[in-house]
C-alpha cells in the first residue's frame, strides 16, 4: 500500500553519515541517551530524561509491545555446508505444525525436501518458498516448537550495522521493558529508551499510554533500490490495534490531547488501522511525503538509515526540509545513530513540504 509522492526520488533521502556515529552498544542506562527536540523551528539539544517536560497531561503515548525473538539460528546442509536462518514469522499452518518463514544465508541454496541439521540438535526441513512458490524467503518445518527452539538455541537478531556478536547485554537491552507479544526480528528502537522509572514519571505527570503490536520484520532494513520510490515493493508486517487503544485515542481527541507514537512501527500500526479500517492484519503501508496522517500528532523516533523507507516516513511526518536539517544538526553535534543511538522528537507538519 503505497503513498509515494512523485516529486521525490531516492537520492533525496541520502546523506553522509560518519561510521563512528553508528552506535554499537546502548547507553549505560536506558534513559541515558540524548534527545533532539525537533518540535519547533530551531532544534534543541536535550537529554532523554527531559521528555516528560515536553509533554502535557492528557497526551497519549502509544507503544509497540512486540517482543524480539532470538530468531537467528545456525546449522548445516547434509553436505556439511554452513547456513544461517533468520526466522521472519512462525506460520501456525493448520495440519502442518512447527512451520516458519525464514531468510536463509547459505553458499548454495538446498532443494525442497532437504533436511537441515541445526545447531542444538533439531532439524529444519525445507518445504519451498514463501509466501508463494516464487516468494523471496523460505518455508521450513522445524522438528519441534519454533518458539521453544529459538529461546533455547537462537541468537539475538542484531541489525546488520551492529558488528559484534550478540551478547547477554544485547539479550537484555535489544528489548523493551514492556515487550509481551513474541514475533519481532528487530526491536521498536525508540521504545528502548524507556525504563520503569521513566514510565512512572510520565504516568504521574498525567501522560497516558496505550499499546499496539507490530511485529517488526527483517524488511525494515531492506534498502530501497529504485530511484523512483513509487516502484519500491514494501515488506509485510503483522499488526494489531486493540479496542482499548482505539478507545484511548478517541478519549485523547475528546479532551484535546495529542497522540504521540513511540517509534515508526507504532506509526505504521496506527496509520494502517486508520487507513484500512481493520484492527489487525498484514500491512505493507509505505508512507512518503504527501501522505495525510490520520492518527498521529507527535513522533518519538531514533535516527534512520540513509535512503530508507523510514527516512521517507519521518520526512512525510515532519516535513522533508525540516527533517534533513535536523539530521545535519545531529551529525554536526555527534548524536549516536540507529538502533542503539539517540532519539528525536517530532511534531506533525501542518502544511505540505
Amino acid at each position: 500500500m503505497s503513498s509515494a509522492s512523485s516529486s521525490f526520488t531516492l537520492s533525496d533521502f541520502d546523506f553522509h553519515l560518519p561510521p563512528e556515529l553508528i552506535a554499537q552498544h546502548p547507553a549505560a542506562e536506558r534513559t541515558g541517551s540524548r534527545l533532539l527536540d525537533g518540535t519547533g523551528n530551531t532544534p534543541q539539544d536535550r537529554q532523554f530524561r527531559d521528555l516528560p517536560s515536553l509533554l502535557r497531561a492528557g497526551d497519549l503515548m502509544v507503544f509497540n509491545d512486540t517482543q524480539v525473538v532470538k530468531a537467528r539460528l545456525f546449522g548445516h546442509k547434509p553436505s556439511g555446508g554452513r547456513l544461517e536462518l533468520l526466522v521472519e514469522r512462525v506460520l501456525h499452518e493448520p495440519g502442518l505444525p512447527n512451520t516458519v518463514a525464514a531468510h536463509m544465508k547459505v553458499s548454495k541454496k538446498p532443494q525442497p525436501g532437504t533436511v537441515l541439521q541445526m545447531d542444538g540438535g533439531f532439524t529444519a526441513t525445507l518445504l519451498g518458498r514463501w509466501p508463494h512458490e516464487d516468494g523471496p524467503i523460505y518455508r521450513l518445518q522445524f522438528s519441534e516448537d519454533p518458539y521453544t527452539l529459538m529461546a533455547q538455541h537462537g541468537h539475538v537478531p542484531l541489525p546488520p550495522y551492529i558488528t559484534h556478536v550478540d551478547s547477554a547485554e544485547d539479550e537484555r537491552r535489544y528489548q523493551t521493558v514492556f515487550a509481551r507479544s513474541p514475533g519481532a526480528v528487530a526491536a521498536p528502537t525508540a521504545a528502548l529508551h524507556f525504563d520503569e522509572a521513566m514510565l512512572a514519571t510520565l504516568d504521574a505527570a498525567g501522560v497516558q499510554h496505550a499499546n499496539v503490536t507490530l511485529h517488526v520484520g527483517a524488511g525494515t532494513f531492506q534498502p530501497v533500490k529504485t530511484e523512483n520510490i513509487a516502484e519500491h515493493v514494501m515488506h509485510f508486517e503483522r499488526y494489531e490495534v486493540p479496542q482499548a487503544t482505539a478507545d484511548a485515542i478517541a478519549a485523547c481527541r475528546a479532551r484535546g490531547g495529542r497522540v504521540l507514537a513511540v517509534g515508526t512501527t507504532s506509526v505504521r500500526a496506527l496509520e494502517s488501522w486508520a487507513t484500512r479500517g481493520e484492527a489487525r492484519g498484514d500491512t505493507d503501508i509505505f508512507i512518503t511525503p504527501g501522505y495525510q496522517f490520520r492518527t498521529v500528532d507527535m513522533l518519538l523516533t531514533n535516527f534512520h538509515l540513509p535512503k530508507s523507507t523510514l527516512m521517507m516516513l519521518v520526512s512525510a511526518f515532519a516535513g522533508y526540509g525540516h527533517v534533513m536539517a535536523l539530521y545535519q544538526h545531529a551529525i554536526a553535534r555527534h548524536y549516536r545513530f540507529f538502533s542503539y543511538g539517540d532519539a528525536m522528537l517530532l511534531q506533525r507538519q501542518t502544511v505540505s513540504s
